[in-house]
């Protein structure tokens, strides 16, 4: 045989391997559409984890006119939830501030008329303080004509959340309860196709069959554990304990705050006019103690640490002075301050709110694999002091959400690589620099040595005297 006729065989030999792969990986596919007809266990998406975030991500995709006839799966590891329009008399300690972005995504798929019936207080301004120094900043969204954020209770959120589900289950969503996977087992490329999709094999002992997995499963999550995905996790050494907090009397109480003390942040958000909700970042044995005070000994904790200031060093003080002179004669119609409010104080703590859980900083450097996406905690984790951990994880759901719809529009496989890719990109570039952001502040904020004191208060003085760049943080926090 000549060499040309032996180039020509090999060629012929690879287009036949190549078209025969081509066609059992269509037959596969048209397996898995067959199934997706005849076998209740076949899905288009299937979401672990029926929490805030993954609950989103089955409403988003559920209500969206272009997911018709495609089949989406939630799995719940905890029994059915009783959902009542009856609220219990007392707020919920696990609360959360919505920011405008995830507002608008909330009315989108229909949730937000469901919360906003039952408790929902908004916040027009934050003010955040150092105990060590005078500075502080305030933000609000020009000139306190427009809300910055909305305090919800977790619960609420997912009542308004479930009643959505239930408007489109047993048609575009399928809901299973006490359902916790034991074992993933992904596609690995280079063993065939015979199966080209995600198996899921659940407690009960049902498997599953989905074109892409999506873990909403937490900080813990067991499904990016079973999928060998690294996650890097940084303890704070610090706890935050909640609780609800009566104030001494009725306010407005439109406004929240945030005081920096050198072993953590205090935050104050408005729940009611009468009420408002406690986190406080601490150590870990001041947390325990905190748990364990005597009401009257607690209320007396938390009002000083609102109330009561650090001792302050006189050369922070004198440079604090000076500047706030000299950005009155640059800058005369920022003032170079801000009108400085006093919270208001607090006389009860409800009954068995106070709680404590710990403080750390998660990350996944990849949110995807083939077939398989991470969304909320599942992927990132940052610190409750500037109150956004939710949102990225609603901002995860609309972005995830957007990118398969494109997908469908192609005719794409919802859970190509490629197309996973643009949401890990876009995610990854909104979120590091925000999660590099918290925990600089966590850590500048975190001591009271004199000359980190000193260089945190006049920037903490010069950027509120910059209303551009207060805006611009204002407009970051509300994506």
């Amino acid at each position: 045989m000549s060499l040309r006729t032996a180039v020509k065989t090999l060629r012929l030999f690879r287009f036949k391997t190549c078209l025969s792969r081509n066609l059992l990986y269509s037959r596969s596919l048209c397996t898995g559409q067959e199934a997706k007809q005849d076998d209740v266990g076949f899905y288009d998406v299937t979401i672990a984890g029926g929490g805030m975030v993954g609950t989103a991500m089955a409403c988003a995709l559920g209500s969206h006119p272009m997911f018709e006839g495609k089949k989406v799966l939630l799995l719940e590891a905890s029994p059915a939830r009783i959902i009542s329009d009856q609220l219990p008399e007392n707020y919920s300690n696990r609360v959360c501030s919505l920011n405008p972005g995830t507002v608008e995504f909330l009315k989108d798929i229909g949730a937000w008329q469901y919360i906003t019936k039952m408790r929902v207080n908004s916040y027009k301004r934050m003010q955040v303080w150092d105990s060590c120094s005078n500075a502080l900043i305030t933000f609000d969204r020009e000139n306190l004509s427009k809300k910055i954020g909305h305090i919800v209770e977790n619960d609420v959120t997912v009542i308004g959340l479930t009643k959505v589900l239930d408007l489109l289950k047993g048609n575009r969503v399928d809901l299973k309860y006490s359902a916790k996977a034991t074992h993933v087992e992904l596609p690995v490329p280079g063993e065939g196709f015979s199966n080209p999709f995600v198996k899921v094999f659940l407690e009960d002992g049902e498997e599953i069959h989905t074109q892409l997995l999506v873990a909403a499963d937490g900080p813990n999550s067991s499904i990016r554990k079973m999928a060998n995905m690294n996650h890097i996790v940084w303890s704070y050494d610090q706890s935050a304990v909640v609780a609800t907090l009566q104030l001494t009397e009725a306010t407005d109480n439109n406004v929240a705050w945030q005081r920096f003390l050198p072993t953590g942040p205090i935050a104050m958000l408005p729940l009611s006019e009468t009420h408002s909700s406690l986190v406080w970042s601490t150590s870990h044995d001041d947390a325990k103690k905190l748990l364990l005070m005597p009401e009257d000994q607690f209320i007396d904790a938390v009002n000083n640490a609102f109330w009561q200031d650090s001792e302050k060093h006189p050369v922070v003080e004198s440079a604090g002075k000076w500047l706030e002179n000299a950005l009155s004669v640059l800058m005369p119609s920022s003032g170079g301050s801000s009108v400085r409010q006093l919270p208001p104080s607090v006389i009860a703590v409800d009954n068995e709110s106070r709680a404590m859980f710990p403080l750390s900083l998660g990350h996944t450097p990849h949110y995807v694999k083939p077939r398989l996406a991470l969304i909320g905690d599942a992927a990132h984790r940052v610190h409750p002091l500037a109150g956004l951990g939710v949102n990225l994880g609603f901002g995860d759901v609309a972005c995830l959400r957007d990118t398969l719809i494109e997908a469908v529009q192609n005719g794409e496989d919802l859970g190509a690589l490629p197309r996973l890719l643009e949401y890990e990109t876009k995610r990854q570039q909104h979120i590091v620099p925000i999660m590099a952001t918290i925990d600089a502040l966590k850590r500048l904020f975190s001591t009271d040595a004199m000359p980190v004191v000193l260089a945190r208060s006049l920037g903490l003085q010069t950027t509120n005297a910059l209303k551009p760049v207060k805006d611009f943080f204002v407009q970051r926090a509300s994506l």
